[in-house]
């Protein structure tokens, strides 16, 4: 869900203004313009153009939020992240301007907030995460000065530089929550650019900076948590482990925690001078709300064919649905191939035959010029696109997340083409080591 103001809702990038009748019908119904929803889109229109296809997104602008961390740490203009929703829409798709409110699934309906049906043979959820800021106590109220930032926002991401390169000490906080969230990787990411540009004002002999997770670690994957965990001793940052934030007192700028210790949840208030703030997040509401949602909220999908458990003519990709995997744009990039070749299947009466085995990329910032590009998959063990050890802080890999991956996603993602040199058939990584 965008932050910016929607469009006169009804718009369209190609044929007839569908605000022209209040019950549309399509072959392939797309809920959600991101990069799950153009993605998909554009590889099917590829594979046959007869295809009639409509997606539902509200927002007027489509964002590559992967950069949205280069642009609190100074490297990347937010404006560099957004190109309009016309513009990225494939050729051939409708593009209905509207919030899908409510599923139908028993009546192959999406009936959206502007009270259009709209009709489908066959429907791909893929609206991205719920943004929670709510379940912060003063959070709405504090982001975005004094101090507080977020780079899960684009209306936020350039306060984050202004706060890092402005600090002149203190306590610098740096928060992970409770809940699923997209890119668990970001807030650390932030932390280590914002440690280095600490030390090159000279100021980090007089901060204290601290990542303050409401899990057990600093990072799910047991090959990049020990790599992790030497850079954060050799930057001597102060971990807290299972520390939820659950408010924000802006007033006396203190950061209040739900601690989970041996003998119970007790509340902590640390004093901050500066804080980066991972927000809660969660499946949709409208998807929430409906059949087609499974534990959690999520969207109930077969984790190799991401079709639906109950509706076969249902499927989902991406940070919406249930698939047991980071959610990063990475993910969505080897989910969107298998996909389009099942829902083809579907339509063609075949059986289903491509499978998605859980790969997701997180490149993981470690300071400015280092990256640890870490891949992984439903094992939870390394892989590695490329002929080295992918646990390593390497320049090389920032100059992929920094340069090479925002082209690749503007330049062949979203348009359904294939990638030069077969990027995306990572190994796993041999080594006795691991």
């Amino acid at each position: 869900m965008s932050l910016s103001t929607p469009s006169p809702i009804g718009s369209t990038a190609q044929g007839s203004n569908p605000s022209a009748s209040k019950t549309l019908s399509h072959q392939i119904v797309i809920v959600g313009g991101g990069a799950g929803g153009i993605t998909v889109a554009s590889q099917l229109r590829v594979k046959n153009n007869n295809l009639d296809i409509a997606i539902i997104e509200p927002s007027d602008k489509h964002f590559y939020q992967p950069a949205w961390t280069l642009v609190g740490g100074g490297e990347f203009k937010a404006s560099d992240t957004a190109k309009s929703q016309k513009h990225v829409t494939p050729p051939g798709v409708t593009w209905i301007q509207d919030y899908a409110e409510n599923l139908d699934p028993d009546n192959n309906a999406v009936i959206t907030r502007s009270g259009k049906q709209i009709n489908y043979d066959y429907l791909i959820l893929c609206p991205g995460i719920q943004i929670n800021w709510n379940l912060i106590d003063g959070l709405k109220e504090a982001i975005g000065k004094d101090g507080v930032c977020s780079n899960y926002g684009f209306d936020y991401a350039s306060y984050t530089w202004e706060v890092i390169r402005n600090f002149k000490g203190g306590n610098a906080i740096f928060t992970f929550p409770a809940t699923p969230i997209k890119c668990a990787g970001a807030p650390q990411k932030i932390m280590y650019m914002a440690d280095d540009a600490f030390r090159k004002n000279g100021v980090r002999s007089q901060s204290n900076v601290m990542f303050t997770t409401a899990v057990g670690g600093i990072f799910g994957v047991a090959d990049y948590a020990a790599p992790l965990m030497k850079v954060v001793e050799r930057r001597e940052i102060d971990l807290k482990v299972k520390h939820n934030l659950k408010a924000i007192r802006a007033a006396t700028k203190e950061a209040v925690f739900d601690v989970t210790t041996d003998q119970g949840v007790q509340e902590v208030a640390i004093a901050y001078d500066m804080i980066h703030i991972a927000p809660p997040m969660g499946a949709p509401d409208f998807i929430k709300n409906s059949k087609l949602a499974g534990t959690g909220g999520w969207v109930d999908v077969n984790k190799e064919t991401l079709q639906h458990n109950s509706y076969k003519n249902v499927f989902s990709l991406g940070d919406a649905s249930s698939l047991p995997t980071s959610k990063t744009a990475a993910a969505v990039r080897k989910q969107a191939p298998v996909l389009v070749e099942n829902l083809l299947s579907v339509i063609n009466s075949s059986s289903l035959s491509s499978k998605y085995n859980g790969y997701t990329c997180c490149p993981l910032i470690t300071g400015y010029g280092k990256t640890i590009m870490a891949e992984f998959d439903y094992n939870n063990k390394a892989l590695s696109t490329f002929p080295f050890d992918p646990r390593e802080e390497r320049y090389s890999m920032w100059v992929v997340k920094r340069h090479v991956l925002p082209w690749v996603y503007w330049n062949r993602m979203l348009k359904g083409k294939s990638f030069e040199g077969d990027l995306l058939k990572p190994l796993q990584w041999k080594s006795g080591n691991n």
